[in-house]
């Protein structure tokens, strides 16, 4: 049986990415409050290095290889933000990188893998099985795999956004009831899990809510069905066993959107927020926008995991959103 990621390694994660990672604030609207009735307090991981929470995951995966192996590099597979993440952390290090992105992937996320120093290998994400086409890659490099959720180390650091949140809220004197979090392959929401030691409900875009319904009914279940999404940063097939293993241990839920309540959600954050949020990144302020968890009376910590979208999405969910 997979054990689920560990509260001490979360920690240990903290000092490795201690001050090379943003620490990143935690935001507060009257607005907000006053359409969910609770008191909302937001982790902007969209201003985190390179635009999302995934550095915090692979710099501590990165920094964690010994300095004798790091010389054949990393191989990693994303549809961008882990690409980004990894590609920074393995240049801050002096490492070689090698991103397997979907062909499809956005334009602003390629070109950002690819300015941080890495190379850039593309695949079809429906037909092509970029976990292979990456362990090849690796094979022959002598490299190391550095999956974006399906890995200790990158979990533990994702996590380590949980743990600075609650430090800053207890530092304030307050206390979360509950945490929304952005979900693809659980990576974020398993580590937010076990860094906050907070209930979490793992939100999910429609058609691709894999983790709620594993969740629910207590066994990995894979989309079957892909749909088109704004939401490109959450399109995973399948959540992993580590994933799957941290979040029922720790009695996760899942929650799915709307797109229409992602673009809401996208648009909320830019005009009251002042804030860019991706649509990947939003879904857990749409879930609380959207009124159908109950929020009322209650302390919730909702995290924007990433702000890296191009900007004719972010206009069309600027204009669909009225």
């Amino acid at each position: 049986m997979t054990s689920s990621v560990t509260h001490d390694e979360v920690v240990a994660a903290a000092g490795r990415i201690a001050g090379v990672a943003v620490r990143t604030p935690l935001v507060r609207s009257d607005a907000l409050d006053a359409l969910t009735g609770a008191r909302v307090w937001l982790k902007a991981e969209n201003l985190q290095r390179t635009g999302s929470f995934k550095f915090r995951g692979a710099y501590n995966r990165l920094s964690a290889i010994a300095a004798d192996q790091r010389g054949a590099g990393v191989v990693a597979f994303s549809s961008g933000n882990h690409a980004q993440g990894v590609a920074l952390a393995a240049r801050l290090l002096g490492m070689p990188a090698t991103i397997v992105m979907p062909s499809d992937a956005p334009s602003i996320k390629v070109e950002r893998t690819r300015g941080h120093g890495a190379e850039v290998v593309f695949y079809d994400r429906l037909t092509e099985d970029r976990d292979a086409i990456a362990t090849a890659i690796a094979a022959g490099r002598g490299a190391v795999v550095v999956p974006p959720f399906n890995d200790r180390h990158v979990i533990a650091g994702q996590g380590t956004a949980g743990l600075e949140a609650v430090s800053d809220l207890a530092a304030m004197g307050v206390a979360a009831d509950l945490a929304l979090v952005c979900c693809g392959g659980g990576g974020l929401a398993s580590g937010f899990a076990v860094g906050s030691q907070l209930p979490v409900t793992a939100v999910e875009p429609q058609n691709w809510d894999d983790v709620t319904r594993s969740l629910a009914g207590d066994a990995i279940v894979p989309v079957t069905d892909p749909q088109p999404t704004r939401c490109d940063a959450l399109q995973t097939l399948r959540m992993s066993e580590l994933t799957f293993a941290t979040l029922r241990s720790h009695g996760a839920v899942g929650h799915v959107v709307s797109e229409a309540e992602v673009a809401r959600a996208v648009a909320f954050a830019f005009r009251e927020l002042k804030l860019v949020v991706e649509p990947g990144g939003s879904v857990a302020l749409a879930a609380a926008l959207a009124g159908r968890i109950d929020l009322a009376g209650k302390t919730v910590l909702v995290v924007l995991s990433g702000g890296n979208v191009e900007a004719g999405v972010f206009a069309a969910c600027l204009a669909e959103a009225g």
